[in-house]
């Protein structure tokens, strides 16, 4: 008959209830005794958890995650290769630190993976919306500023670093190692191409698309994005031409 545990499961009993909140934690994980990790949520190995940090039912803590005094994590989030600051929030089913979508062709025409083994680093104060997803670095770490604010569904690629005090609204999509500077907002459903740099104080109207750099602060518009002002004439002029088309 064959046994009910795997033969290859050996360290189980390295896990442990966590006295406050009842989810399992690894022994060799440094969690404040004010931490709360409720139960099904389960703490992997050498992850530190600050003073009241909160871990929601579901979540996972990956191996050598550390997570700021305060900081709230959601219900069925996944946090791996990563460090998160200080008074944080990350929303439900949120997904932190997985590998960037990083591929090259061989010689012989065979699709093989870039390997993906740096972080991401997330600041203070940082509010990451319900199933966002935020790659770790291949070449460099992935970096949230401080007092961004991202809402749900957005997705930021491996590399990408965002300044402090940025806005994303839902669905913007980031291709790896872009960089934004500080004060940038992007409206609802942007796309960002890889390698793009986007100046401090950039505004991009919502379903712009950016193809190049954006060099000087300001407010931009359409597909490629271009000046507000520039956009509002293109479409101004599109529309006429549609009213007089036959």
């Amino acid at each position: 008959m064959l046994p009910l545990i795997s033969p290859m499961v050996k360290d189980t009993s390295a896990f442990v209830r966590w006295n406050n909140g009842g989810g399992l934690f690894h022994r060799s994980a440094r969690i404040d005794p004010t931490a709360v990790v409720e139960v099904g949520a389960v703490v992997h190995s050498d992850s530190v958890l600050g003073s009241d940090v909160r871990i929601g039912s579901g979540t996972v803590v990956g191996p050598s995650v550390s997570i700021g005094q305060s900081t709230k994590v959601g219900y069925n989030a996944v946090l791996s290769n990563c460090s998160v600051g200080q008074f944080s929030t990350i929303h439900n089913g949120v997904c932190v630190g997985q590998d960037g979508f990083g591929f090259f062709m061989n010689e012989e025409g065979h699709i093989l993976k870039k390997p993906q083994a740096l972080h991401v680093r997330i600041g203070d104060n940082v509010e990451i919306g319900a199933n966002t997803c935020i790659d770790r670095g291949s070449w460099r770490d992935t970096v949230i500023g401080d007092h961004t604010k991202i809402d749900n569904l957005v997705q930021i690629g491996h590399n990408v670093i965002i300044g402090k005090c940025c806005m994303l609204c839902g669905q913007v999509g980031i291709a790896g190692s872009v960089t934004l500077g500080d004060y940038v907002t992007l409206g609802g459903r942007v796309a960002i191409r890889d390698h793009v740099s986007i100046a401090s104080k950039v505004r991009l109207a919502a379903n712009s698309c950016v193809t190049k750099d954006l060099a000087e602060s300001g407010d931009y518009g359409g597909f490629p994005a271009v000046p507000i002002h520039e956009w509002r004439r293109q479409s101004a002029k599109l529309r006429r031409l549609c009213k007089n088309s036959p």
